[in-house]
């Protein structure tokens, strides 16, 4: 992922609170010319698309002047804050459960997706010189340790012509909780009944095997220095460590690499999901579409339908709407996939059920 646009981060806090998925050092990143009584708004949650929201922040204050303040503590702490009312809105890589929503204090929550992301399957193989290709089945019974070993006949069949060496596989996980796992582990159990009935999905599960490495950079650590490792990261990661990613089959039978294109096809294939009534929390691993990256997520902005603040409420409105129109031209740039443009005209259009000034 290319960081420079941060070091001119001069007017947006960021505070990591641990079990990140940002680049560790890069979340720290503040300005001692921000104080609280300069902030006109004030967001925690997802550090999945850390990078390019501080971007976004910088660069909308740079033009309009408005500061926001947005704390990188994980997406579990976004919508803890959200829900206590302690920020003006939320950030999360998987979306609130019906539980969580009816705890919300502030009412009604909604999910704006920003933009998309992906988890890369990287691995340290020396020997191999092209893309392994990947199922998700195959995924799922390595990262349950029934594969052990990377000449497994059902490894072998999904690479013919490949000489895969005779070595043990260790697998690399998460140690922490975090979002990017939150996308893997949905995905392992879209694809996998057997990894449903077992780890199943959440921010943070049971592994059956495998070493744990905190935040993204340190899965991307451990498989970089380590031969014979496997493990999942967020594609700047694998991007920007020069790692390996394998070709995962996707729902239509084909070997799909993780790029922008791709990861964007995924969200072009499951459109049906998210007309007009829909709330957005919305699953888009495994989509359909022939280019579709089946490890593909959004990732959602949470705000509160009834904005008690008038002013506030409406500073977030417009930028969101700048969000969604000239903020979507940086997504590519830091690795993320902009959203189809239809739908972030859809979503730019919902802006207006945010009722501003409403009394909760």
């Amino acid at each position: 992922m290319r960081f420079r646009a941060l070091s001119a981060l001069a007017i947006v806090t960021i505070a990591a609170c641990g079990g990140g998925d940002a680049k560790s050092g890069d979340s720290t990143v503040a300005s001692s010319a921000t104080s609280s009584s300069s902030v006109d708004l004030n967001g925690a949650g997802a550090t999945f698309p850390y990078p390019l929201y501080s971007k976004w922040f910088s660069d909308y204050a740079t033009n309009l002047s408005i500061k926001i303040n947005y704390q990188s503590i994980g997406s579990g702490g976004g919508i803890k804050q959200l829900s206590e009312q302690t920020v003006d809105f939320g950030a999360s890589d998987g979306p609130m459960t019906d539980e969580e929503l009816s705890g919300a204090k502030g009412g009604t929550v909604l999910h704006f997706p920003t933009v998309l992301g992906a988890d890369v399957v990287t691995y340290n193989l020396p020997e191999v010189t092209v893309p392994l290709r990947l199922t998700g089945a195959v995924v799922a019974e390595i990262f349950l340790g029934k594969i052990t070993k990377w000449n497994d006949p059902r490894l072998a069949a999904e690479n013919p012509g490949v000489a895969l060496p005779e070595k043990d596989i260790l697998v690399v996980h998460r140690s922490d909780g975090s979002g990017t796992t939150y996308i893997f582990t949905d995905y392992l159990s879209a694809v996998s009944p057997a990894w449903a009935a077992g780890p199943g999905k959440g921010k943070s599960v049971q592994w059956p095997v495998g070493l744990g490495g905190k935040g993204n950079e340190g899965v991307a650590g451990t498989v970089k220095q380590t031969p014979g490792t496997i493990g999942y990261v967020e594609l700047a990661y694998a991007n920007q460590n020069k790692l390996p990613a394998a070709h995962i089959k996707n729902a239509s039978g084909a070997y799909i690499a993780p790029t922008i294109e791709t990861i964007t096809a995924a969200a072009d294939g499951s459109a049906a999901q998210m007309g007009p009534e829909s709330d957005y929390r919305v699953s888009i691993v495994n989509a359909p579409g022939a280019n579709a990256y089946p490890i593909s997520s959004f990732t959602w902005l949470l705000v509160y339908q009834r904005q008690g603040d008038a002013v506030k409420g409406q500073k977030l409105v417009d930028f969101m709407r700048w969000m969604y129109g000239d903020g979507q031209s940086s997504a590519s740039a830091l690795d993320y996939a902009p959203l189809p443009a239809a739908l972030a005209t859809q979503l730019t259009a919902r802006l207006a059920t945010i009722q501003v000034g409403a009394t909760p």
